[in-house]
């Protein structure tokens, strides 16, 4: 047996609420600050963006910052993410808590190569684990989108996008998004 510590669901729930955002994954705990508002600006753009393509096509669901219990040693909270109807259906505990990844889920990168490394690997890792058919990392920073998509067993980079660039996904039929309109201007 390992002397390595395993954190649980029941060792999350005893941390404290401090703003400091708390995920599981594979049983090591990973800490982030509370987001900048640049941060929250790109995510909530993304949302919107999302959510306002799912009014017209009625195919599922975008949320802000949901918590996916995926495991007692996995749960992460992802910044956005888009689930269809049919895997929502099968996808909710009765706690109401999401039990089953979405089709689609997006990081927004927070400075620091410890959040880097995460969002890149570690998430990245996990999400192909465990069926995402596509992932979206968004750099506020540098202003770009990388797009990684299933391939076979694995999310693999499939277009680094930029500013002049239009963020279209074969997920969601007809959903285009000028990658400029993610970021906030003139600040």
């Amino acid at each position: 047996m390992s002397d390595t510590l395993r954190w649980t669901m029941a060792d999350l729930a005893a941390l404290p609420d401090n703003g400091n955002r708390y995920e599981i994954i594979e049983g090591e705990l990973y800490m982030t600050s509370q987001p900048d508002w640049q941060h929250d600006f790109a995510g909530g753009r993304v949302f919107r963006f999302l959510d306002e393509w799912n009014e017209q096509s009625g195919a599922g669901v975008a949320m802000l910052t949901p918590g996916l219990i995926l495991a007692d040693d996995i749960n992460v909270i992802p910044d956005v993410v888009w689930i269809s109807r049919e895997r929502l259906a099968q996808a909710v505990d009765a706690k109401g808590h999401l039990t089953v990844v979405p089709e689609l889920v997006v990081e927004v990168l927070s400075p620091g190569l410890s959040n880097l490394e995460r969002d890149a690997e570690v998430k990245r890792k996990l999400y192909s684990r465990r069926g995402v058919q596509e992932y979206w990392l968004v750099d506020w920073q540098r202003q770009e989108v990388r797009v990684y998509r299933r391939e076979q067993a694995a999310l693999v980079l499939q277009a680094t996008l930029f500013a002049d660039d239009t963020l279209a996904s074969p997920l969601l039929p007809g959903f285009t998004c000028a990658v400029r309109r993610l970021f906030a201007r003139g600040v």
